[in-house]
């Protein structure tokens, strides 16, 4: 006697797209500009995020938030993110499957050679039209750091940046410090 798989009715493409990278269980996939990637950071990668993630790590704590990896959501499009680390409130993260840009304080997106145009660009013009208020680009091909601020429909107003590894870079409030770029 053979089961059958269950059934899975969705009215649009992108539900579908969404709901099926969610469920895939061979890694952590992402959806920019319609195509999807896995996302496969490497050592160097990683070391950068957590050090940007201990320097803020007590802001964050005062402002009752949380800091990761988590799924980014960008509704009307076929795009579904991991940034390398987002800051959001901890009331909105806690149980959330996903959320929107607009709802995080920091988004910090971190470059490998495979995705470095697509985080340089398309990230970048996403996050801004979805109303992420900060999106710092940690560009590990330049060795440089960029923060975007004050987003809108055409893109961030903004931007501090590029600095070079090793010069501070500072974050407006609500965090209110100076990043240490120098181990990234």
């Amino acid at each position: 006697m053979s089961t059958q798989p269950p059934t899975y009715v969705v009215d649009d493409p992108e539900t579908a797209l969404k709901y099926a990278i969610q469920h895939y269980e061979g890694g952590r996939p992402q959806i920019v500009e319609g195509f999807i990637e896995l996302t496969r950071p490497q050592r160097a990668h990683d070391t950068a995020a957590d050090r940007i993630r201990d320097q803020i790590a007590p802001v964050v704590a005062e402002l009752g938030c949380v800091s990761g990896s988590g799924d980014l959501d960008l509704p009307g499009s076929s795009n579904w993110y991991i940034p390398d680390l987002a800051v959001a409130p901890r009331a909105l993260a806690k149980g959330a499957t996903a959320l929107l840009p607009d709802q995080t304080l920091l988004i910090v997106e971190i470059t490998s050679d495979p995705d470095g145009d697509a985080v340089r660009v398309a990230k970048r013009r996403r996050y801004a039209e979805y109303g992420a208020p900060l999106y710092l680009l940690v560009d590990r091909q330049e060795k440089s750091c960029t923060l975007f601020s004050e987003p809108g429909d055409l893109g961030y107003a903004t931007s501090d940046g590029p600095h070079a590894f090793g010069t501070p870079l500072h974050l407006p409030a609500p965090f209110d410090l100076d990043l240490d770029t120098s181990e990234f």
